[in-house]
């Protein structure tokens, strides 16, 4: 039967393919792709789990006490069937051999299929049963999860040849999706998450159509069902019709062709009609992104996310060692564009796997986005934050590096990182080790720092505007919540004021302004930008040649002419579409 389900489109284009479903478990459930070779291992995995469950309920049964109520034994029995039922272990052995899932996802894969049978029985007594499957594997995770290498992670692997696979979650956190970004899923659709969670901007700079807050989509849609995943309008549609289908194939052949056209935009300089140039960056997320930002036509990196090279690592801090390779890969396959690194932005909505020191401070926060995050989590963890500054000065020692800074709301954060970088450049000279010159900026991501932009400037050398942040502090949003993701509003009049305010200081200060987040990669707001005097865009790299599209046909001069009416009316929105910019 096909049906629809609506969410947010965070990713344009079409994606066509078979569900893939990452259901939620009580555990915490590692899922990752797994070698040929490694798939004997993972069936006797699933073996062994069954076997030692099966072991221990067989011991509980026998040692009951003659007192202990019948019901209880026959319990016992009912969960010794389950375990040992040829439907869930040796179907879960075929997800192993034939999708290549370890055995935890295979696992948690066929309990879902499972569950849902059950919940279609009309016999209510065996719908209750479904709780007894449910305790079984969990067991089962439970004795898997004692077995697990912990330095197995999310691991891609090519599935060229198959159908295409579409992720479907509940939610995904970013650092599980990085996991999968070398081509295995063509799409994804959550049930949460809104259009500026960090969830869904790796999306996007993977390039791939997603769907987000769904709400149902990972309870609705079965494995292998085919789907469409339709990142323009927000819609997936699941096992659509042969009409339907062939349409958005048609779909997905046009966009190959539009971006094949815009390709050829790549080495053209942005310049408005009435000469104006413009900077087209890129924003990355790991070193290897760098290649693909050069390949799209960027001047540089105007944003490397550095908290995903803590991420996915079972809480363990990347060494300075580590993150310097990681700095020096970036910079020098930049080949003498600038690279911007942001030092790390753990919080929010993208948490470590652990609390770092161990003591509890960084669990159970009441509201993380308002908590210790990106800045205030490095100073508050100086040996850490000063480890990460001398791999970025050192990093600079191959190129131009620029240093940024997350989150700063306060004149004594900013004095603490310059006192912090005198030190760390001592150290060092101490040590002769080589560094080049790098610029310090900040980010505007709260009202705060945008009203007392006037005292930041003289400290930094760059301003760089956190659209994203800036939008969701000044109206009070939380972005990756979907219950209030329709008052997400960009356009709103004191984000257009704030964005004009910060960049005609900049601008008259004579200080570099940029706008990284997600405004700057949108065509809809690249009008108003330029209006406002912004001469630095910073996007993933699969939306430059759409917003360089845009630039070559503006004429700044006239937009800017047009900034007063903009900024004058309680609807920019409004404003925007009657001058043809949205």
């Amino acid at each position: 039967m096909s049906f629809q389900v609506f969410g947010t489109a965070v990713s344009r284009g079409v994606a066509i393919g078979r569900a893939v479903l990452v259901a939620s478990s009580r555990l915490d459930v590692a899922h990752y792709f797994v070698d040929e070779a490694q798939v004997p291992v993972e069936v006797a995995r699933c073996h062994a789990a069954r076997d030692q469950v099966a072991e221990e309920l067989t011991l509980l049964r026998d040692q009951l006490p003659p007192d202990a109520p019948a019901e209880l034994a026959a319990l016992l029995d009912v969960h010794l069937m389950l375990v040992r039922d040829e439907a869930l272990v040796d179907a879960a052995v075929d997800w192993v051999r034939e999708r290549h899932y370890n055995a935890e996802w295979a696992l948690s894969a066929q309990l879902e299929v499972l569950a849902r049978q059950f919940d279609e029985m009309e016999d209510e007594y065996l719908r209750e049963r479904k709780a007894d499957l449910e305790q079984v594997v969990e067991r089962m995770l439970s004795v898997l999860a004692r077995q697990a290498d912990p330095t197995l992670g999310l691991a891609p692997r090519d599935f060229a040849g198959e159908d295409p696979l579409l992720l479907v979650a509940a939610d995904i956190s970013p650092a599980d999706l990085l996991g999968f970004r070398d081509g295995v899923f063509k799409g994804f659709i959550t049930d949460i998450g809104g259009k500026t969670s960090h969830t869904a901007i790796v999306a996007r700079s993977m390039d791939i159509p997603a769907v987000v807050g769904t709400r149902e989509a990972s309870r609705l849609i079965r494995q292998d069902d085919w789907v469409v995943i339709d990142g323009d309008a927000g819609a997936v549609i699941v096992n659509p019709s042969p009409i339907v289908l062939e349409e958005y194939r048609f779909r997905q052949r046009q966009s190959e062709l539009e971006r094949a056209r815009l390709a050829r935009l790549r080495h053209t300089p942005a310049v408005t009609l009435d000469g104006e140039a413009v900077q087209m960056h890129a924003n990355i997320e790991l070193p290897g992104d760098a290649k693909a930002a050069l390949a799209a036509g960027a001047e540089g990196v105007g944003l490397f996310r550095s908290e995903f090279l803590f991420m996915g690592r079972g809480g363990q801090l990347p060494s300075e060692e580590e993150q310097y390779e990681a700095y020096r890969e970036a910079v020098e396959a930049m080949q003498g564009r600038p690279v911007t690194i942001r030092t790390v932005d753990i919080g929010a909505d993208k948490p470590l796997d652990r609390a770092p020191a161990g003591d509890g401070r960084y669990d159970h926060v009441l509201n993380p986005a308002l908590g210790l995050r990106a800045i205030r989590w490095s100073l508050s963890e100086p040996a850490m934050f000063r480890q990460q500054l001398r791999a970025i000065y050192r990093a600079s020692a191959h190129g131009p590096v620029r240093l940024l800074l997350p989150m700063v709301a306060h004149m004594k954060e900013l004095r603490q990182v310059r006192d912090c970088i005198t030190r760390v450049r001592q150290q060092l000279v101490d040590n002769q080790q080589p560094t080049g010159q790098v610029e310090l900026g900040v980010m505007i991501e709260i009202p705060a720092a945008a009203l007392i932009l006037d005292a930041l400037l003289p400290l930094v050398d760059f301003v760089s505007i956190g659209t994203n942040d800036l939008i969701q502090y000044t109206l009070a949003i939380d972005r990756a919540d979907e219950s209030v993701a329709h008052l997400y509003d960009p356009w709103h009049p004191a984000v257009m004021q704030l964005l004009a305010t910060v960049i005609g200081a900049c601008r008259a200060r004579g200080k570099g302004v940029s706008v990284c987040g997600e405004m700057a990669g949108d065509v809809a707001f690249t009008d108003a930008l330029l209006a406002m005097g912004l001469r630095s865009f910073s996007m993933h790299p699969s939306q430059i040649a759409f917003v360089k599209q845009r630039i070559l046909r503006a004429d700044a001069s006239k937009l800017a002419a047009q900034l007063p009416q903009l900024l004058g009316d309680e609807d920019p929105e409004r404003v925007a579409k009657r001058l043809g910019w949205a």
